[in-house]
């Protein structure tokens, strides 16, 4: 069976319109601007309001990629939603911006993967069309990090941030497209990076509720360590199973955590800065949104062109990691 050559036909991003600086995390923790800087590279992030819930961020983001890809809603096979911060356990987010779009006849489910989960859900999405089952997929990533942080513990405070990013997936030209991906997990390290409460190993509860469980926990110096060497790695084993030279990228880009660990996988893919796309200091680490945020973004500056070689790749809570080749 020959399979159809699938790629990305349209992004779309949509970040909130609060902005939290770290001049405003000054006055609520004990940080400095040169202190975030310097390790993380964020200068600002962005906010949910009160009222917005992932679903309303996926939608923004959504309505951008359609529009991108000259699709209607209606023309959607398959709505695929990859968040760590869904809008209730269930339903899906997935199926809540289906009806909200007006995708009648789209499958829709949510996938968890942490930050690694919008190339996860690019997986999952071009194996349906690559063999026929579907036409056209909506991949979203999109999160409200705000809602589990916790703005008294500054180790995780000033790095994440909201917001949404869309890619629709179709059928595209022969040599155009996904050439691979490579994903992979440990989950030996899931402490490592977590939220423990609102499960059901860990019911909501007062005792939860004190003990600050339903926040992001992070062990910063194992997940910096693990991440300098997955996200290098992750992007080589891809390129080796596309059969191409990291000479050959266009374009790099990658989940926007930390710019020390950005700089590492550039050194390891022997790539300028230039090659990079990076938008970390404007929206810090937006987790599965991360990824399409920037690629969307890339698109938009005109950073992205016609037969030019991008590859993706992120890591993530699981701990999980991905990565993919694809020719634009």
């Amino acid at each position: 069976m020959k399979l159809i050559p699938v790629g990305i036909i349209g992004t779309g991003k949509y970040v909130p319109e609060r902005v939290l600086t770290n001049q405003d995390l000054e006055k609520m923790v004990d940080t400095n601007d040169e202190w975030i800087s310097t390790r993380t590279g964020i200068k600002e992030r962005r906010l949910a309001s009160e009222h917005e819930a992932s679903s309303d961020l996926a939608f923004q983001a959504a309505q951008v990629a359609l529009e991108q890809a000259g699709i209607t809603a209606e023309q959607l096979d398959l709505i695929l939603v990859a968040s760590i911060t869904p809008d209730m356990a269930f339903p899906s987010t997935a199926c809540i911006l289906q009806d909200r779009l007006g995708a009648k006849k789209a499958a829709a489910f949510d996938l968890s993967a942490a930050c690694s989960g919008f190339i996860y859900g690019l997986a999952n999405a071009s194996n349906f069309i690559a063999m026929g089952t579907y036409k056209y997929a909506l991949v979203v990533g999109a999160e409200c990090l705000s809602k589990i942080t916790d703005y008294t513990d500054r180790n995780t405070c000033i790095l994440f941030g909201d917001g949404a990013g869309a890619a629709v997936l179709g059928p595209v030209a022969e040599g155009r497209g996904f050439r691979s991906f490579e994903l992979g997990a440990d989950g030996s390290g899931g402490e490592l990076l977590k939220i423990a409460g609102g499960g059901s190993r860990c019911p909501a509860s007062p005792a939860s509720l004190e003990q600050k469980q339903h926040y992001i926990y992070m062990a910063g110096k194992e997940v910096f360590k693990f991440a300098v060497k997955i996200m290098g790695s992750a992007a080589e084993e891809a390129l080796n199973k596309a059969g191409i030279s990291k000479s050959e990228i266009d374009l790099l880009v990658p989940h926007q955590a930390n710019i020390r660990i950005i700089q590492a996988a550039l050194n390891r893919l022997e790539l300028p800065e230039d090659k990079c796309m990076i938008n970390l200091q404007k929206y810090g680490n937006v987790s599965a949104a991360s990824i399409p945020i920037a690629l969307a973004e890339a698109v938009e500056e005109g950073r992205v062109k016609e037969g030019d070689c991008i590859v993706l790749v992120g890591f993530g809570g699981g701990l999980t990691w991905g990565a993919s080749v694809l020719i634009w």
